[in-house]
């Protein structure tokens, strides 16, 4: 996809570095690109960080992150809702969603799937989807999330957009555990998304909505 325009993006992420995995390669080429790229997180999940951290690090580490993929620090917003617990919010979380809305208003909007099983990511997929239904909408992938995923959009990356995003996610040290926090995994995935279009990298989404302005 050539973005012809210089365009406002907003990146949701409903906890510090969903936005990373699912479309990391897909912020840096953007920003390189000329584009201007905010990012929002609801949730820096203190209520499940491991003990031997502070239960504020993720604050720390997703400044850290989204600095290395090229977001300015007064383009990345940061929402205090506790871990799992968003369905149940989920008027406070549209209103926020609304404000950045009003505030940045967004070309292109990048999100979790609708098929997304965890449920802070749902909550905020179907939240986003009322508050940016005027925007063009990408979900973005999430593979042990996602029971089903349709590669309906490709963003085709550089190895220079694939070891930006590896380095930004080497920033959260408090989420080395996760067995998809390797190196390893995201370059396979990315190029597993590659060979779909014949190229070497790239980030799959599902096109839920392409407005044409």
């Amino acid at each position: 996809m050539v973005l012809d325009k210089k365009k406002r993006i907003l990146v949701l992420a409903p906890h510090t570095d969903d936005g990373e995995f699912g479309c990391g390669g897909t912020i840096n080429k953007l920003i390189k690109e000329g584009h201007d790229v905010y990012y929002a997180a609801f949730s820096a999940c203190q209520q499940s960080v491991l003990p031997q951290f502070p239960s504020d690090i993720l604050i720390t580490e997703v400044k850290a992150a989204t600095l290395v993929l090229g977001i300015e620090p007064e383009k990345l917003f940061l929402f205090d809702y506790d871990v799992r617990t968003f369905n149940y919010k989920r008027q406070n979380i549209l209103d926020d969603l609304i404000k950045l809305r009003t505030e940045i208003q967004p070309d292109i909007v990048f999100m979790p799937s609708l098929n997304d099983l965890h449920q802070d990511h749902k909550t905020i997929a179907d939240e986003s989807l009322r508050a940016f239904k005027f925007s063009t909408i990408f979900c973005y992938e999430m593979p042990w999330n996602n029971i089903t995923f349709t590669t309906s959009a490709f963003f085709v990356l550089s190895e220079e957009h694939v070891a930006v995003k590896v380095d930004a996610l080497k920033q959260y040290n408090s989420q080395a555990h996760r067995t998809y926090a390797n190196e390893n995994f995201i370059r396979s995935l990315a190029t597993t998304r590659g060979v779909q279009i014949g190229s070497k990298y790239a980030e799959s989404f599902e096109l839920l909505r392409y407005v044409v302005r």
